[in-house]
């Protein structure tokens, strides 16, 4: 549910906590009133300017600079005030209250989470693909998708959408055309070079989709899940590609009995690595609390997008651990062979080799290797200098515009082509590819794309 656009909101726009500088802001249509009540005199438009902050009776709160932005130049595109104080947790909330005192008359209230880019984004400040930047840009997890979300939020991937709109637009004219005037007996399909366009168009959506996939996994990085029986090496393979001692390591079977996550980054790509608990054959000779930590293991590789499962070549030949390791391996390919990588640990101290994707979680030998085959499993290929950043919802649409158009080209392709069909394949695309930049949004989608931004952005 979209919130009352038409109140003016105040809010603390800086984390919670201490800090050197926090920063409360206020939008809505005429803020006058409470720049005379805060500031006790006008503001120069867009010019910093220290004084006081007063509170009712005339004493001042604290010392700061103010800022007003004019409607329409401000993020939100109404009149914007903010007043930069010192970052105490009291000092905010002193000035917020003062600033709900002061705006009441006119409505002033605190805004909801998301709200001040929700007003940029319907005062035709941003489109929604850059108000969605704006979040991934706070949130960004590593370099390459802070730097990519920066692109998205200067307009790269919209630009390349409007580029693609404006295309089918074009095609979508010639196309109503033949339709509005059957007899001028034009043959569109050849001398408007429509299939050309088509293929065209075609190439282009599907070169955007392949970037936004990569920007995708930027954004939301992949999850991986290390399986194994015990004493495999798991603990020690997670401690070796973070860099730390995140899991205890100990030669006592058993020893992990809970997940252990760790967030790392290849290539700027987040993988959320999680450590399970050893894999059983004999689950009834495990005792209570392994058994809880073994269930919660195949819970972890049920919602995986990649599974290591590691194998121990120091074991290999011995008859109950293949026998162990052929049950997992089975289970494993009736959920999803595609997910899982085989990687074979302890090659410093195997007498033998040649088992397929081998490491030494000890020595690291391997380790780079692994980290290649976990990107070309995830789909990835991109350099992150030429990525957007994007998400689930960009690439559905994106896909959907992608299938509109191959019924497009199917059409195209008929011997007697039923031009009404076409034009109507085409509009469908047209309209996927609108909702990635909010040119065609559902007030619920809006109002859950801003829901999740934090309050005061």
């Amino acid at each position: 549910m979209l919130p009352r656009l038409d109140d003016p909101i105040v809010a603390i726009a800086t984390a919670p906590g201490r800090g050197a500088v926090g920063i409360v802001r206020a939008s809505g249509r005429d803020l006058s009133a409470l720049i005379a009540a805060l500031c006790g005199r006008p503001l120069a438009p867009r010019h910093a300017t220290f004084l006081p902050f007063l509170d009712a009776h005339g004493a001042a709160i604290d010392q700061g600079l103010a800022i007003h932005f004019p409607a329409p130049h401000s993020y939100t595109g109404e009149d914007v005030l903010e007043l930069q104080a010192h970052g105490g947790p009291v000092v905010l909330q002193l000035l917020l209250a003062r600033l709900l005192e002061a705006g009441s008359p006119v409505g002033l209230r605190v805004a909801e989470p998301g709200e001040f880019t929700q007003r940029a984004f319907l005062n035709d400040k941003l489109d929604l693909a850059q108000a969605e930047a704006v979040a991934d840009l706070i949130d960004a997890s590593t370099e390459a998708a802070a730097r990519s979300a920066g692109r998205s939020l200067a307009g790269a991937f919209s630009r390349e959408v409007d580029a693609l709109r404006d295309r089918l637009v074009e095609l979508r004219m010639l196309v109503e055309a033949t339709l509005d005037f059957p007899d001028e007996e034009i043959d569109f399909l050849e001398k408007a070079d429509a299939k050309g366009r088509l293929e065209a168009i075609a190439a282009a959506v599907d070169a955007v989709l392949d970037r936004a996939c990569q920007g995708a996994l930027l954004r939301e990085g992949i999850q991986v899940v290390l399986a194994g029986q015990p004493n495999v090496g798991k603990s020690s393979l997670l401690n070796a590609l973070a860099g730390a001692e995140l899991a205890i390591v100990t030669p006592i079977p058993g020893t992990t009995r809970d997940k252990v996550r760790e967030t790392i980054q290849i290539e700027g790509v987040p993988l959320h690595v999680v450590d399970t608990a050893g894999l059983r054959h004999d689950v009834e000779a495990a005792d209570e609390v392994e058994r809880i930590g073994m269930a919660r293991s195949w819970s972890a590789i049920d919602e995986a997008d990649a599974v290591i499962f590691l194998h121990d070549l120091t074991r290999r030949g011995a008859p109950d651990y293949e026998a162990a390791d052929a049950q997992i391996a089975e289970r494993l390919r009736l959920d999803d062979p595609a997910r899982v990588l085989h990687v074979f640990n302890k090659a410093d101290a195997a007498a033998s080799a040649s088992a397929g994707l081998e490491v030494s979680a000890r020595t690291g030998a391997g380790l780079d290797g692994l980290r290649r085959a976990l990107l070309e499993r995830a789909g990835w290929h991109a350099s992150p200098e030429g990525v957007f950043i994007a998400r689930a919802r960009h690439v559905q649409a994106l896909r959907r515009t992608r299938d509109h158009l191959q019924r497009a080209r199917a059409q195209a392709a008929a011997p007697d082509p039923a031009l009404d069909l076409l034009a109507e394949d085409l509009r469908l695309a047209h309209d996927a590819l609108g909702e990635i930049t909010g040119a065609f949004s559902a007030d619920d989608l809006l109002g859950e794309i801003f829901s999740r931004f934090c309050i005061g952005k």
